[in-house]
């Protein structure tokens, strides 16, 4: 009796892990980024910044040197460059600005890294503060604080009013 009450317990949480499970496979599955030359065209695009207009990257820009640098894309894929490749070779013409997405060297792992720190920092802030708070004593009753308790309870009892 006391295995079936279990199984009844457990049975809805495994069968919520298994569901967690299988999604997760198969998002990861489905989440692989696609290697045609249109995607990786297209990925690229977005990645690189058009090296004249604020803030737009090069998919979004229509300047004429956003269309050459697409161009300069579509030339590279169909001769077999890597995509680090391709962005290392536009880095050379344009600078590093041309990246929407900083660098993993030098100041890059700084705009990478400081999120990070702040995250940490704050967790850490966090678990001090709830571990402090927990160290505070707290307010233990009185025998008089007891003794006014159990004479309102009685008063209660007998229906007497409140003051």
């Amino acid at each position: 009796m006391k295995r079936e009450r279990s199984l009844r317990v457990w049975a809805p949480w495994l069968a919520l892990a298994a569901v967690v499970v299988i999604a997760i496979v198969v998002v990861a599955a489905r989440s692989q980024p696609s290697d045609t030359p249109t995607a990786r065209a297209s990925r690229l695009y977005n990645q690189l910044a058009c090296p004249v207009c604020t803030g737009e990257s090069v998919a979004d820009s229509n300047a004429p040197e956003s269309r050459a640098i697409r161009i300069n894309v579509v030339r590279r894929i169909r001769a077999g460059q890597t995509d680090e490749q391709i962005r290392d070779a536009i880095v050379a013409l344009y600078g590093e600005h041309v990246l929407l997405t900083p660098s993993n060297g030098g100041i890059g792992v700084v705009a990478w890294g400081l999120p990070v720190v702040a995250l940490v920092i704050g967790a850490g802030g966090i678990l001090l503060a709830i571990r402090r708070w927990s160290r505070t004593p707290r307010l233990v009753a009185t025998d008089d604080d007891a003794e006014l308790v159990e004479d309102e309870r009685h008063r209660e009892n007998l229906g007497e009013p409140v003051e």
